[in-house]
């Protein structure tokens, strides 16, 4: 599974997207979802959320989870500490989440390999909010 937050202005009008794919790559699903205006690493926490809400029907016997966000793959790891108050409650779901699944592994992905999840939460956020028109 591949998840991805974006916010464009940080804290701006923010999205989701989420690709979730068997062990052979084939996409299982791809979903998306406008958050409003939030911050980058809440949206990440709400992709994360989302994207184990959404795995949970296949009943994966292991799970990998790829994130392009450091800061909230080493949260979740434990390797980080949760500095920010709003992330607590999300990392406390997330966490609640992944106990869900018998083998899980949340690791960080540079963004390049994340191309999917993060064209999902831009559309999100392009259906939400009005494009600017440049010139005359």
């Amino acid at each position: 599974m591949f998840t991805d937050g974006a916010s464009r202005g940080n804290p701006g009008p923010a999205g989701i997207g989420v690709v979730i794919e068997d062990e052979n790559g084939m996409r299982l699903r791809g979903l998306h979802r406008w958050l409003g205006v939030t911050t980058n690493n809440e949206a990440e926490y709400h992709a994360l959320i989302e994207g184990l809400r959404a795995v949970k029907d296949w009943k994966p016997d292991r799970l990998e989870v790829y994130l392009d966000s450091k800061l909230v793959v080493e949260q979740m790891n434990g390797r980080y500490r949760i500095k920010a108050p709003e992330l607590i409650p999300l990392h406390e779901k997330a966490i609640g989440l992944l106990r869900q699944f018998p083998d899980v592994h949340v690791a960080h992905v540079d963004r390049e390999k994340n191309r999917g999840a993060d064209a999902l939460a831009n559309m999100a956020i392009d259906a939400n909010v009005p494009r600017k028109k440049f010139g005359g």
